[in-house]
């Protein structure tokens, strides 16, 4: 039995810090926490009893008597998904992320999370973090990460793809890397020119801004645009760039039903193709891809204490975070 503090929401949505005790099971693995990683996904819970945050990095320190994929003193990481059934049809096809038993970050293991000082995880659902990344930057990608290189790796991109990015933020700054590495052409929508120098640094061949704009005029036709901003589009503005064929994917977290004009995407043969994290497979290739290419999330640090936790989540909800916040021990 081990005992550690995990920091949790509460119905007024105040942070808090509690205490949490677990069983090393035969197959699971004590990680100490030295990183976090805070999403955008993480605000909506802030108002629920359960331990916050789910990009995760740090060091193992136990193993379970069964693990045979992780050694004490490895460095560890973890995501969204925090478990599966491992024989449906889902899992068998490496598509574990649409299990129906899936446990999955706000339904399962609510009493810990990536804010604390340490985790117990299924050895399975646990990644290797590649030296060549430090853990600063290894946590963002655990779920920023793998959020849009799964759009990019599940669906098939290819190389001689136009890949649009709407949005240069949090998701949309790797979402530019990821796909320029894979040799695709990168076109940026943002509201104005501001972030223009800083997403062609990242790897955009193209940059437009789109505030009060009526039609924007490309060189040309996206074959996928990643929706990365926390608002829907103006659909308008962008159906009329898609290329023949083409896929939208929503990538970012609404409770909003999505409104779309209906006879563009009939006439063109659109396609709206839902996203979620990176199944484990794709998980490990994004970690890979992003060493071997030298992806790295812009970051904000902040401790991993009362204080830093709230800190962020200010810095975060009041759009002053460039790119991504990460909590350190």
């Amino acid at each position: 039995m081990v005992e550690f503090t995990v920091f949790k929401g509460s119905k007024d949505g105040s942070i808090t810090s509690s205490t949490t005790k677990r069983d090393i099971g035969p197959n699971q693995v004590l990680v100490k926490i030295t990183h976090s990683g805070l999403c955008g996904t993480d605000v909506h819970y802030t108002h629920v009893d359960m331990g916050l945050g789910h990009e995760g990095a740090g060091i193992v320190e136990e193993v379970g008597k069964n693990v045979t994929l992780f050694k004490k003193g490895d460095t560890a990481g973890w995501g969204y998904v925090q478990g599966a059934c491992g024989h449906c049809k889902q899992c068998l096809r490496g598509a574990e992320t649409f299990c129906a038993d899936r446990e999955m970050y706000g339904e399962a293991n609510l009493d810990q999370g990536s804010m604390a000082t340490h985790g117990v995880w299924r050895e399975d659902f646990l990644f290797h973090i590649p030296k060549a990344l430090k853990l600063e930057d290894a946590a963002p990608l655990m779920c920023g990460g793998a959020t849009v290189f799964n759009a990019l790796q599940f669906h098939g991109v290819k190389s001689t793809d136009r890949v649009g990015v709407i949005g240069v933020g949090g998701l949309g700054h790797l979402a530019i890397q990821f796909a320029a590495k894979m040799g695709c052409e990168v076109v940026v929508f943002s509201g104005t020119d501001s972030k223009k120098e800083e997403a062609l640094k990242l790897g955009a061949t193209e940059f437009y801004a789109t505030k009060d704009q009526k039609e924007i005029k490309i060189n040309g036709k996206i074959d996928h645009l990643l929706v990365t901003t926390s608002a829907q589009p103006d659909w308008d503005l962008y159906l009329s760039v898609m290329a023949p064929s083409g896929t939208i994917y929503p990538l970012t977290v609404s409770n909003d039903d999505l409104k779309i004009p209906y006879m563009p995407i009939i006439m063109s043969g659109l396609k709206v193709q839902g996203s979620l994290v990176a199944a484990r497979q794709i998980h490990n290739e994004m970690l890979n891809f992003a060493a071997v290419h030298n992806i790295r999330p812009m970051i904000q640090t902040f401790p991993l204490n009362l204080e830093g936790i709230n800190d962020a989540f200010e810095t975060l909800e009041g759009g002053k975070m460039r790119y991504r916040g990460v909590l350190v021990a």
